[in-house]
C-alpha cells in the first residue's frame, strides 16, 4: 500500500461523512439523539460489525492475494 492510497481513503471517508449532515441536518440530529439513548454495549456490538464487515469488504475488493 502507498501513502497516497491512504490519503485517498481518509479523503472519501470525509466525503461520506458529510453527506449525511449536508443533505438532511434535521435527521442528522434525529438519529444522532436515538443513537445516544443507545446503551453502550449495542453501540460496541455495531461497531464491531461495521469494523468486520469493513476489513472484509478491503480485503475483497483488494485482493486475497
Amino acid at each position: 500500500m502507498q501513502w497516497g492510497d491512504l490519503w485517498a481513503a481518509f479523503a472519501l471517508y470525509l466525503v461520506l461523512e458529510g453527506l449525511m449532515p449536508f443533505l438532511n441536518p434535521g435527521g442528522m440530529k434525529r438519529t444522532l439523539l436515538q443513537l445516544a439513548q443507545l446503551e453502550e454495549r449495542t453501540l460496541r456490538t455495531v461497531g464491531l460489525a461495521s469494523m468486520i464487515a469493513g476489513a472484509l469488504l478491503l480485503y475483497f475488493v483488494r485482493g486475497a492475494g
